[in-house]
């Protein structure tokens, strides 16, 4: 999984257009298109060299297209050599990536100095890139002590560590996990033997992995990225003797790979949607020719054995909040009589959110799925085995993730699962329902489709809407919204939980958190607001709601919401900002059409105001079932 299979290779002409960057007729779409391919180590140094010599134009051009994000990198090794590789990933994977290094082996002098380079760069995340020689209770000699005094050990300082950047520096921390190395003194009873090395990073491995499962930080697992590929692979003395790099270069790409996956996952960029072709996809043969019994699925047979892991795993994404979708040149009915009557099928119906089965081409039905569900065409990704409509779809809608797949079946799962599109750091409620919820909207959309007007139908929903002040138990969807929603968000701010955790406690600010049920179902939370509160005013920091919602007047009754908690503080002015980016264009009225009036625009932000005496409530059809006002 080194070279990133899933990934295109470079065109031959690559080294020839790095060269030629900076004089592209459209240098901001070539460097989109020379970073999403399977880069090489000298290939990533190659385009990072071009990218610095862009105008300062291009680059901020380049910035509004991509999602900021400022890492800093502690190690006990050298990172410096990466840098371009993480830089040229992060591109793929929509971020800008800025990174400040600590000097080498300098981890906890910067952490532990509130006025160090880390803690002072305004970082979004530090990336605590420690492997077991960080730890000196761990590199030292063989120890009887039990396992779990050594693990406890490492972790009491990682969590010193941790803490003081997170206090110090206000950022999250990304810690790793320990690859093993391969060395033993006693074989398999290693495993079992106290103070053995193995023996003692499960421990902390374990250790560490419940301790992120219940704090803002969030964890890169090396130890799981090592097995792999194999440790003995992964290590190389002579590069950590001569250089101090903690991994053999052939894995820097895989390992900058799956670090800006993650950093594109706290950024709320991770895949929503996964379009599948039908056959040779999901099962082996053409339905359409070899008929139902035709088809290879299920056990018992080689090839319908590959294809029934694929399911299980499409089967395991959607328990994970995975939109499950079908695109397919086919008839609909054929089709779905393989979902419905097959025995070997493990994927039903039911399990998809959008089927489309026709001979229109396949760019016109994924955006069509696109608009059904009301997402962005680049939080989908498209599995075809057959390589001419991967090239097409490619052409046609860039923003999709379409990855290579082998000639043979076998092999896709493991090019699927390596390629971690759907990458999380949380999960949520809400998550669960996900498929549920996108299926109601379905049935919403069919409504739409026959109801003579915006006004009827919306009456016809029998909306129900919660307001709530932030709290522990929807903690960790607000931060997710907050991360993730980039179409209706006002200002675009990202917040950590332990931000999120502060506006819940403090005095200063007045937080919402909105729920919307109707007779089709729940649609779980929503909107998120978050205002800063003054003696005479609040300033609306953050103001953002779900896609899934939008044109059902769900903005009206917030709005109604705020207005009425304001005038039950005394407070008779709002202050709203609108700060443009090249995703929220869908708001830049949003304020004007709720009554607020415009006191000063520049590029960069707009900011309105609204006097809440002067305000008329707009009463949208929605049944408010608890307010915030109601203590």
């Amino acid at each position: 999984m080194h070279d990133l299979p899933w990934l295109l290779k470079p065109a031959d002409d690559f080294n020839e257009r790095c060269a030629q960057l900076a004089d592209s007729l459209s240098p901001v779409d070539e460097v989109l298109a020379l970073a999403n391919a399977a880069l090489t180590v000298n290939q990533s140094n190659r385009l990072y060299r071009a990218l610095q010599k862009l105008s300062a134009e291009t680059r901020t051009v380049l910035s509004g297209t991509l999602t900021p994000f400022r890492l800093g990198i502690a190690s006990n090794g050298t990172m410096d050599l990466m840098i371009p590789s993480m830089v040229t990933a992060a591109i793929r994977n929509g971020i800008d990536l800025e990174v400040i290094t600590a000097d080498f082996g300098q981890v906890a002098q910067e952490a532990f100095d509130p006025v160090s380079k880390l803690n002072q760069s305004h970082l979004d995340a530090v990336l605590l890139a420690l492997d077991y020689r960080a730890y000196p209770i761990f590199a030292g000699e063989f120890s009887s002590s039990n396992e779990k005094s050594l693990s406890n050990e490492a972790l009491g300082y990682l969590q010193q560590i941790r803490d003081s950047f997170t206090n110090y520096g206000g950022m999250i921390c990304i810690t790793q996990t320990l690859a093993c190395p391969p060395y033993e003194l006693s074989g398999n009873f290693d495993a079992q033997l106290d103070g053995t090395l193995r023996r003692a990073l499960s421990e902390f491995n374990f250790a560490l992995t419940e301790d992120v499962r219940t704090c803002a930080d969030v964890m890169l697992d090396i130890a799981v990225l090592a097995n792999m590929v194999g440790v003995n692979q992964w290590f190389d003395e002579r590069q950590w003797y001569m250089s101090r790099v903690p991994m053999a270069n052939t894995f820097i790409p895989l390992y900058t790979e799956y670090l800006t996956k993650l950093i594109a996952a706290l950024r709320g960029k991770s895949k929503k949607c996964l379009v599948l072709d039908l056959d040779n996809t999901l099962w082996g043969g053409v339905i359409g020719d070899d008929g139902l019994e035709g088809i290879q699925v299920g056990q018992g047979h080689p090839v319908g054995e590959a294809f029934l892991a694929i399911q299980q795993w499409v089967k395991a994404l959607k328990d994970l909040g995975i939109i499950i979708t079908i695109c397919s040149k086919n008839e609909k009915n054929i089709a779905l009589e393989a979902f419905n009557k097959h025995s070997g099928m493990l994927l039903k119906e039911d399990d998809i959110a959008v089927f489309i089965a026709n001979w229109n081409d396949k760019a016109s039905n994924i955006r069509q799925i696109a608009e059904i569900l009301n997402i962005g065409l680049d939080a989908m990704v498209f599995v075809d085995d057959n390589p001419a409509e991967r090239e097409i779809i490619r052409t046609m809608i860039p923003e999709i993730s379409v990855p290579e797949l082998p000639k043979d079946p076998s092999q896709f799962l493991r090019i699927l699962c390596a390629a971690r599109y759907f990458e999380k750091i949380d999960f949520t409620d809400d998550d669960a329902q996900r498929s549920a919820q996108y299926k109601s909207n379905l049935r919403r959309h069919e409504m739409l489709q026959t109801t003579p007007n915006l006004t009827e139908y919306l009456a016809s929903l029998e909306m129900r809407i919660r307001f709530v002040p932030f709290d522990e138990m929807g903690r960790k969807r607000i931060v997710q919204l907050i991360n993730k929603t980039n179409q209706f968000n006002l200002t675009t701010r990202r917040y950590t939980e332990a931000d999120v955790l502060e506006f819940e406690k403090s005095d200063h600010y007045v937080t919402l958190q909105v729920h919307l049920q109707d007779k089709f179902g729940d649609n779980g939370m929503v909107c998120v607001v978050i205002c800063k509160a003054y003696d005479d005013y609040w300033e609306i920091d953050t103001w953002l709601m779900s896609c899934r919602v939008i044109k059902r007047r769900v903005e009206e009754a917030v709005c109604d919401e705020i207005v009425a908690l304001a005038r039950s503080y005394g407070i008779n002015k709002l202050r709203g900002f609108y700060r443009p980016t090249e995703k929220n264009k869908l708001v830049k009225e949003h304020y004007h059409k709720l009554g607020f009036e415009l006191m000063s625009s520049s590029d960069s932000e707009e900011v309105w105001e609204l006097l809440t005496d002067r305000y008329h409530m707009k009463n949208p059809p929605l049944n408010i079932e608890k307010s915030s006002l109601i203590k």
